[in-house]
């Protein structure tokens, strides 16, 4: 990343790197060390506080997604860092966790920067995205306001990288300390400061206020006021230095994670399908109305590294389009109830969230109230297994999802096939919502869907895909029971041979303790 040209960097007093700091060559040999980096544990790391004026500590879980790319910035920095005060050292949480637990570092990464040995009071390090991201932090904390002092933009906006600029009437008041504050705490941003208007002459802004541009373009402003915090200003960068919508992909997942925003809207989506652009469109467009309140990603739902996200939230490639949204501190999910993903509908959806009125997806809706009592049984997810996998039942289910015309459309054909088949004892026929509810089994036909599950012990699924009319839906009915029949003669016949052989090995066994 290109940093802009700042007034008085050549300089800058490297306070955090002077030598004098350095501990005795002894001393240093005692510690465990990897390519210029402390490999601590509990029996080391009071020593290394005591040796090491400053000492950031990067700790880990060694499976976590980020633990070796962060260990590779780590020894970059460390090289760059040779010679400082500043020691780099890193603790492995699963390897010592007694030590992790102590420090209260259990939540993988954690970068921690102990000063003069205080083990109770360390400052928090943002994750950094390379070497560069934590030198420039060090700087930034030993450092003021006045190191980012400009007199010329022109050639700090040439980077495709947003540069972020304060301009204030006074460089000493509280609003350019609150700036400075956010500066600190963002090493992966550009930063520049200004009380100069004629610097910023080409964009039309108040005094003390603060321009994020790209290219010379004004992408947003904001106003700082009297009760604007440091936490309010790295949002507001944070977010506008993203696209309105972030596609999820592995460079991006960590932005999306480390957000500050945490309520988060997902379009899963096929990016090839025919109408991907006017999707894309809307979703773009409802972000834009709520930014710094929602941040916006789209997964696309045909790439095999999304898998695991998909899995997550429970959602099949071919349920797409669909929107989701979760927040991040308590994980609940809410799903927009609508086949139709237009701008207002998205945004209606996003209002009803933040308004509290929208109803999270549950893994089951409460049973409901005589469910087994009308001719076709209302299951939902807790229900779901324990009544399709009867041995002794053939059960027909239809999942659908209530607001799909399609599904609709279904819904007096499967009232119709419950009293045709309500004479049997042996049949049930049952639905479930699929959106309300969580389905744990494997559901691969497009909704509304027919599974049928046998009258046997194996929990076995038969999809129905022919045609959509009464003396079909019996005829696969019947067709089904009769080869379950004979396959639960054989079922049954491999029951009773194993418990026979069950008996026998006990009978073998009894023998043998008699003698």
């Amino acid at each position: 990343m290109t940093r802009p040209s700042l007034l008085g960097v050549t300089a800058f007093c490297f306070c955090v790197f002077v030598a004098g700091g350095n501990p005795d060559h002894n001393e240093a040999e005692s510690l465990p060390e990897k390519d210029g980096v402390l490999q601590l544990e509990k029996r080391h790391f009071n020593r290394a506080l005591r040796k090491y004026k400053q000492l950031l500590v990067h700790f880990y879980a060694p499976m976590s997604g980020d633990a070796h790319r962060l260990s590779e910035v780590f020894q970059r920095a460390a090289a760059d860092l040779r010679g400082s005060e500043v020691k780099l050292a890193s603790v492995d949480v699963m390897r010592d966790k007694e030590l992790a637990k102590e420090l209260n570092a259990t939540s993988t990464p954690s970068i921690r920067l102990y000063i003069f040995g205080d083990q109770h009071n360390p400052v928090l390090c943002p994750v950094p995205q390379s070497s560069a991201s934590i030198v420039t932090w060090l700087k930034r904390r030993a450092g003021s306001v006045a190191d980012l002092v400009i007199t010329d933009l022109s050639q700090s906006v040439t980077s495709e990288e947003p540069l972020v600029v304060g301009f204030f009437k006074d460089l000493t008041s509280e609003y350019a300390q609150v700036f400075y504050a956010a500066v600190v705490n963002l090493p992966d941003v550009s930063f520049a400061v200004t009380q100069n208007r004629d610097v910023i002459s080409n964009y039309d802004v108040t005094d003390d206020a603060v321009l994020l541009l790209k290219q010379s373009e004004l992408v947003q402003v904001f106003e700082v006021t009297p009760q604007t915090s440091a936490e309010d200003l790295i949002t507001f960068v944070t977010v506008y230095q993203m696209e309105p919508v972030t596609e999820y992909t592995g460079k991006t997942v960590s932005q999306i994670l480390s957000s500050p925003v945490l309520n988060h809207a997902l379009l899963f989506v096929n990016k090839s399908a025919a109408d991907f652009q006017d999707l894309h469109s809307a979703f773009h467009q409802a972000a834009e109305a709520f930014r710094m309140k929602i941040l916006f990603v789209l997964v696309n739902v045909f790439e095999p590294r999304n898998g695991r996200l998909m899995e997550y939230f429970r959602v099949r490639d071919f349920e797409a389009p669909l929107v989701r949204l979760v927040n991040l501190t308590d994980h609940v999910t809410y799903h927009l109830p609508s086949d139709k993903l237009d701008l207002d509908t998205i945004k209606t959806f996003c209002r009803s969230y933040l308004d509290g009125k929208a109803k999270p997806k549950m893994q089951s809706e409460p049973i409901p109230e005589g469910w087994d009592e009308r001719p076709v049984k209302e299951l939902v997810g807790s229900t779901l297994e324990k009544v399709a996998f009867n041995p002794d039942k053939t059960v027909f289910v239809l999942f659908y999802i209530p607001y799909s015309p399609q599904s609709r459309g279904v819904f007096s054909l499967w009232e119709d096939l419950a009293r045709a088949l309500a004479a049997r004892d042996d049949v049930v026929i049952a639905r479930i919502d699929a959106s309300a509810n969580d389905i744990a089994m494997s559901v691969q036909k497009a909704y509304p869907s027919f599974c049928l599950f046998p009258a046997l012990h194996a929990e076995r699924a038969m999809f129905y895909t022919g045609r959509r009319t009464l003396k079909d839906l019996l005829r696969f009915v019947h067709e089904e029971m009769e080869k379950s029949k004979k396959d639960r003669i054989k079922e049954d016949e491999d029951r009773r041979k194993y418990r026979k052989a069950l008996e026998a090995e006990e009978e073998k066994k009894s023998s043998k303790d008699e003698l």
